[in-house]
């Protein structure tokens, strides 16, 4: 893969992940000054395989490269025994990253939701991503789209509405 598209994928999908990937290593090295080394330990790794293979599960490849790297720096250190490291997943370490199960359903829910806000107006899709993805408050909104706030909140009801109809009510998109 070509360095530009694998440096936009590494800021696309893993360094999203810098947050959660931090408090997994604080809860699980006991060592919190060696925190930034093994964020930098991991992102080296990620890189580095990505570059030959993007993975399948971002998140889940992150989350397996950290824990390897616990394990390296905790036999290095000789901070454990090699016994009490050998099953990392019995400590918890495996507790952020979501089975297969989880990740069929949290992708499933998010292909529902690409649906439900492509069937959105366009003016209500525009706001509501502004706002829901963005983080835009409805002044930035209104500025951005040249509307009144008054509109703004009207197109975030109405898309709400919208959505959660397609969402949890009726499947066909029919409404009443």
């Amino acid at each position: 893969m070509a360095a530009p598209e694998l440096d936009a994928w590494f800021a696309r999908e893993v360094l999203p992940l810098e947050a959660v990937l931090v408090q997994f290593l604080r809860r699980n090295w006991r060592n919190k000054s060696d925190i930034q080394d093994l964020l930098q330990d991991v992102y080296v790794g990620v890189y580095e395989a990505a570059a030959k293979q993007l993975p399948d599960s971002t998140r889940s490849f992150v989350f397996t490269a950290a824990r390897n790297v616990l394990v390296s720096r905790a036999r290095r250190e000789r901070i454990v025994p090699f016994e009490a490291v050998a099953d990392m997943e019995a400590l918890g370490f495996a507790a952020d990253i979501p089975g297969p199960e989880q990740t069929t359903l949290a992708r499933d829910e998010l292909l529902r939701l690409q649906a439900g806000l492509n069937k959105l107006p366009a003016r209500a899709r525009e706001a509501f991503v502004l706002r829901q993805i963005e983080g835009l408050s409805r002044q930035e909104i209104a500025q951005r789209m040249g509307i009144s706030d008054k509109t703004v909140r009207w197109h975030l009801n109405e898309g709400l509405r919208a959505l959660a109809d397609f969402m949890y009510g009726d499947e066909a998109g029919e409404h009443a």
